[in-house]
């Protein structure tokens, strides 16, 4: 089982990043998934998440119109594309999957955002 993620940089404030996460063994398209992230300091907080049947999405607050997640089963990769980017959306980037008691993450992708 292998979450993979790529896409996070460095990105000036008012710009935008296209994070990816490419899954490997397990039934992607069964899951829940989710991006989350961590500053440093701060504990690791939801940023936005699809369920398996892509029927619904939720946002934090603080991205919403924003960002936008979105699931491709038929490549086993989720994304998660960052615009208007602000430096307080500096942090770690993790990818997550779920499945009732099974929970897999990424290992983290850094996206810092400054000028």
């Amino acid at each position: 089982v292998q979450l993979v993620e790529s896409g996070g940089g460095l990105v000036q404030p008012g710009g935008s990043l296209t994070l990816s996460c490419a899954a490997s063994g397990f039934t992607f398209s069964a899951y829940v998934v989710r991006w989350y992230r961590q500053a440093p300091g701060k504990e690791r907080e939801l940023v936005a998440g699809f369920s398996s049947t892509g029927g619904s999405t939720n946002y934090a607050d603080s991205v919403k119109g924003r960002f936008t997640i979105s699931r491709d089963n038929a490549k086993n990769t989720m994304y998660l594309q960052m615009n208007s980017l602000k430096p307080e959306d500096t942090a770690v980037y993790y990818c997550y999957a779920g499945r009732g008691a099974l929970n897999y993450w990424g290992q983290g992708t850094q996206v810092t955002v400054s000028s």
